[in-house]
């Protein structure tokens, strides 16, 4: 089992609100580059996705429930048919139904991720990868990074975190941005 953390990113390591749904002033970053580096498997997710399970949010999920069931497309028949686990105490039963798939996290995310078999795909979801990479648990980093520097919002790797090491296992250009796949050297 492996916890895959997959997440847009800025040159300066900015990853909140590439699409602009959250409405900050410089939201929407990733998609003025166009739909190119964006659309379908870009994060080369592959069988991963098709046999392990998505770990969201509820900010991140929302959106993606919003998004995904509508789409028809053979990337969105996979996210669609995906296992989603969602680390949420607002959303209801109610709720996920809006999204197939969905179902709550049993316990905090890093004790349902110990107990998870299948390899697990973090998506978003910050305040789920600060805790999880606070208990030592991201074997991957699958970062897709656009050309822009925005010199102010959250970013991915906070200045007081842990030193880790990494190793780089690919770099391809993916439209506009950068595809990157760092795992997780010996701990």
């Amino acid at each position: 089992m492996s916890v895959i953390v997959i997440e847009f990113t800025t040159l300066d390591g900015v990853v909140n609100d590439p699409d602009g749904s959250d409405g900050t002033p410089l939201g929407g970053w990733a998609f003025r580059h166009g739909t190119a580096a964006v659309a379908g498997d870009k994060f080369r997710l592959g069988r991963t996705l098709d046999e392990g399970a998505l770990l969201l949010g509820r900010t991140t999920w929302q959106l993606f429930s919003r998004l995904w069931p509508s789409r028809d497309d053979p990337f969105a028949a996979r996210m669609n048919a995906a296992p989603k686990l969602v680390a949420s105490h607002t959303l209801t039963d109610a709720d996920l139904s809006a999204w197939s798939n969905s179902q709550f996290l049993d316990g905090d995310p890093a004790d349902a991720v110990k107990r998870e078999r299948r390899d697990v795909i973090v998506t978003g979801s910050l305040s789920v990868v600060d805790q999880l990479r606070a208990a030592d648990m991201i074997d991957e980093y699958r970062l897709l990074t656009f050309p822009t520097v925005l010199g102010t919002g959250r970013r991915l790797f906070p200045a007081e975190g842990p030193h880790t090491d990494w190793e780089c296992l690919s770099t391809e250009q993916s439209g506009a941005a950068v595809f990157t796949r760092y795992i997780r050297t010996a701990r």
